[in-house]
């Protein structure tokens, strides 16, 4: 969330998410496996909002990460969904 208007920066989420999930390896494999992209895919397409909440959305489908990557990030799990959905609207 954004401290002066406590808007939620979708966007800004998704990017420290993929910053998070690209620090462990076999994290990233499986992040372009269940997402379907390719590095250069990823590269290419990572300011656009379905391949942001694409990167959300694999978070949510491991609950283990999606509560590391908040830990990590700064925020509950729950503002991590919430981008995500603010994304795919």
């Amino acid at each position: 969330m954004d401290e002066t208007n406590n808007k939620l920066d979708a966007s800004g989420m998704a990017f420290q998410a993929l910053a998070w999930a690209l620090m462990e390896e076999s994290r990233a494999e499986r992040l372009l496996s269940l997402t379907g992209l390719t590095p250069e895919g990823l590269r290419s397409s990572v300011t656009e909002r379905s391949t942001q909440a694409a990167i959300l959305s694999f978070l949510e489908a491991y609950e283990p990460d999606l509560i590391a990557c908040a830990a990590v990030i700064g925020v509950l799990p729950v503002v991590l969904v919430q981008a995500r959905q603010e994304l795919e609207a």
